[in-house]
């Protein structure tokens, strides 16, 4: 093919042809100059065993090696105990480590001989393996050499190749750090010995161990290295060129050339290069192969890059080395050019296939590798280094999550209305350079929990607590309001409206539907709401022993997650389970008490109706002795939670009226306008003196939401217990979340109207507002009535159980199978 194309020379690389005496051979005897040194050289230097017999000729210190051919594994044995153990079992025709092992007694002998002729015959053609003394920690360090063919030749100083994996190199830098001056000394002297004794010409590197500055020669690689830049870098010497002109047969001194002597020659500052693979380094370094989806390089000052067939797009082929790119950084100091070196990886992308540069960072990351100490057991000795942090791949994410939600929408979206009509959300102004005002946070921070709980109890106002921010959206739009939108209103909410008594912001599906479906952190927007709202309590809703999952949990993982939240911003637990079961709600109330600042509401799940005498098992005695367990317990607040709208106004009236008469702890009531009434049991309960309710903002009320928060406002007007709001500012919130409810149609569940309903198949308000949307999953929409009514059969197979997560989910879960 040379010959074809009239070929004048051929640059073999550094791949195997770059050392083969036969090749140069062929090229010499068909006119075409080979780029490199000529075939005596080779045949004398190419083979280990032969270059290791020039440097005892010419006094150089050698590893001691076998003596006698390597032809069985006998003689193998033989030589190894002269020899002494460890030794090193090499490849004679060949580097990168491939035919090496590192054997410690005669068993490993025995089984890595033949694998080690095996695989360095099929590497280089050439099966012949050597043994050596193995050096347990030194340097490698290489002699980069130039020489022309007239006779010159210099060094280029050396190189320091230490850091290797399984003896092949990983990253080089120039010149070594921590050798005497003295030892440089000798390993040039020694390099130009070996390559004098031999007539060397072009470039080629001579290869020593350094050991507590003993010297062993090992190799001379007659050809140039895939880490020649670093030299290059630092002596301003382009050594690939050097090779075209030497065998253009330019002397050294030449204007092409330009080296007059060694004299002439000096390094300056520090060079290393990074071999940037698609190496996985967690898996054991296997080559990754596959289409490179984003690819994109580095620049800067003191950086260089020697690239092969990368671009965005290629096919990275198993079949071939894993190399990617070269990259060079240099600066005056060793630690300078890491630094370099670390801003150039972080600036690098390539997506599409696994790389190795996060353990390229932290190996320039050590402390070890940036004073230069690093040995060959660098990497072994520091598995720290293997502790990878992988990149976040942001911006791939984004574009592959618009790209597939554009063709293909997104699939927690089953609706999609074109006609859809999304108004702007504005936001009210408030003062976002003004203080705080003085809010129930202060007031809880100033008094303690307990002074708190007598504070609330008879200070006479009705108290309002905001679900907006959680079971509203869970009730309404299946928990699926961002913090985005939450964050765009919280700072002006608490400075226009601190007499808001609490906001539930978090607890229950909000965690849950945040990490599954909105792939947000929950304890990060508990943070972002804290810092937006430090004058007012914020609120969760605990499950008890489930936590904020569906399964039991041990009482350290719950104690840990209550001291969490509150170090985190919660200041009022909402402490449930859904049997009613104290062993669930007595630790919760305990861990709140002895753990944080915060109040434990301790709160009654209300079912069934306490008006109605044929139903015996929910009564009001029922619900009396639970209160003063809970207030026995330590609650601070006791909490109402009728979490499927089923007290009815005279029933509110009652029940409170008697809580209020056998306990001291102030109450808070909670629940669902399913039925469209539950205004008027607020109503009632007010008149019967319950110090909080629960509701939303009307834009984000009733139905399965709480009551309008608005309009119970209007509602106490002018009555002695009314809690004065700025009613203006109250309507444009609601008006805010009226516009941010819109772009959230596809989670509506469909419910157009209140319904009496509810008082039959007791549904809570969440559970209710998903039914919809499953019926019509399944194929059922025009058989929803029916499926409610099975929802109540089966409470009742169940024994009239109190319904909230999670025993909601195990009477609905077995009413889909029915």
């Amino acid at each position: 093919m040379l010959k074809k194309n009239d070929v004048d020379a051929i640059h073999p690389g550094y791949g195997f042809l770059s050392e083969n005496a036969e090749f140069a051979k062929q090229c010499e005897e068909n006119g075409i100059i080979f780029i490199g040194p000529k075939v005596s050289v080779l045949q004398s230097l190419g083979d280990k065993v032969m270059a290791k017999k020039v440097a005892v000729e010419n006094n150089v210190p050698i590893i001691k090696s076998n003596t006698a051919p390597l032809d069985s594994i006998e003689i193998a044995l033989k030589e190894a105990k002269l020899i002494g153990y460890p030794v090193m079992l090499k490849a004679a025709s060949g580097g990168g480590g491939r035919g090496m092992r590192v054997i410690r007694d005669e068993d490993q002998l025995k089984k890595a001989f033949p694998e080690s002729k095996r695989e360095a015959g099929n590497a280089f053609g050439d099966d012949t393996v050597f043994i050596e003394k193995f050096v347990e920690n030194p340097k490698h360090i290489e002699i980069q050499i130039v020489a022309d063919n007239h006779g010159n030749m210099v060094h280029l100083f050396e190189r320091d190749c230490s850091v290797q994996r399984r003896y092949q190199k990983v990253i080089e830098f120039a010149p070594s750090l921590g050798l005497k001056d003295e030892t440089k000394n000798k390993l040039y002297k020694y390099a130009l010995d070996i390559c004098k004794a031999v007539n060397y010409n072009n470039i080629g590197t001579v290869e020593f161990l350094v050991e507590d500055e003993e010297i062993y020669f090992i190799e001379v690689n007659p050809r140039i290295q895939v880490e020649h830049t670093v030299t290059e870098v630092i002596t301003g010497i382009d050594l690939v060129k050097a090779q075209i002109f030497i065998a253009g047969n330019y002397k050294l001194s030449d204007e092409q050339i330009k080296i007059a002597g060694q004299e002439n020659l000096k390094t300056n500052g520090f060079a290393l290069q990074c071999r940037i693979t698609t190496e996985d380094p967690q898996n054991d370094f296997k080559p990754d192969y596959g289409t490179i989806t984003t690819y994109r390089s580095a620049s800067g000052f003191g950086i260089r890059l020697d690239a092969g067939s990368i671009y965005q797009g290629v096919t990275i082929s198993p079949f071939f080395d894993s190399m990617l790119v070269k990259v060079s950084a240099s600066s005056r100091t060793l630690d300078g050019a890491c630094r370099k070196m670390r801003r150039t990886l972080a600036e690098f992308r390539v997506r599409g296939v696994k790389t190795n540069m996060s353990f390229l960072d932290n190996i320039l990351a050590h402390d070890t590798f940036r004073q230069g100490n690093v040995t060959v057991n660098f990497i072994n000795k520091n598995p720290d280094l293997f502790e990878i942090k992988e990149p976040r791949n942001r911006a791939n994410k984004i574009v592959s999550f618009l790209g597939d939600v554009t063709l293909n929408g997104n699939p927690d979206v089953k609706v999609k209305d074109p006609a859809a009509k999304f108004l702007i959300p504005k936001v009210p102004k408030f003062d976002e350079f003004g203080d705080y005002p003085k809010g129930t946070k202060d007031l809880l921070t100033e008094m303690g929990p307990e002074k708190f709980s007598r504070w609330l109890r008879h200070q006479g106002k009705v108290q309002f607590t905001d679900t907006t921010m959680r079971d509203a959206h869970q009730s309404l739009l299946a928990t699926r309001m961002r913090t985005y939108d939450m964050m765009k209103v919280a700072e002006g909410f608490a400075k226009n409206h601190s007499n808001i008594f609490s906001m539930e912001v978090w607890g229950g599906a909000t965690f849950d539907v945040c990490l599954r479906f909105l792939k947000e952190n929950p304890w990060e927007r508990l943070q972002l709401l804290r810092k937006a709202m430090p004058n007012v309590l914020l609120q969760m809703l605990l499950r008890g022993s489930n936590g904020v999952g569906y399964t039991a949990y041990p009482d350290n993982l719950i104690e840990k997650f209550v001291t969490e939240s509150w170090e985190q911003g919660v200041d009022v637990f909402r402490i449930f389970d859904s049997l009613n079961w104290m062993k669930s709600i007595e630790p919760c109330i305990k861990y709140v008490r002895k753990n944080t600042g915060g109040l434990a509401e301790a709160s009654i799940c209300y079912t069934g109706d306490i008006l109605d005498p044929k139903r015996t098992k929910y009564t009001l005695d029922y619900y009396i002795q639970l209160a003063k367990q809970m207030e026995d317990a330590g609650a601070h607040i006791l909490g109402i939670k009728d979490m499927a709208g089923l007290l009815k106004p005279y029933a509110a009236e009652e029940l409170i009226g008697a809580l209020k008469s056998r306990i001291n702890i102030p109450i808070h009531l909670h629940t669902h306008d399913t039925s469209s009434i539950q205004a008027a049991t607020y109503l009632k309960a007010i008149e019967a003196g319950v110090d909080v309710v629960d509701v939303a903002l009307g834009g984000l009320s009733g139905l399965t939401s709480q009551p309008n928060f608005n309009s119970i406002v209007e509602m106490m007007k002018f009555e002695s217990r009314a809690n004065d709001f700025d009613m203006d500012k109250l309507n444009e919130y609601s008006n805010y979340w009226e516009a941010v409810r819109s772009y959230y149609y596809p989670f509506e569940s469909g419910l157009k109207a209140g319904s009496a309903a509810v008082y039959k198949h007791e549904i809570p308000g969440g559970q209710y507002s998903n039914l919809k949307p499953q019926a019509e999953s399944l194929g059922l929409s025009n058989r929803f009535h029916e499926i409610t009514k099975m929802y109540a059969e089966v409470n009742d197979l169940f024994g009239d159980i109190v319904k909230v997560t999670p025993s909601s989910k195990v009477v609905g879960d077995m009413r889909n199978i029915l």
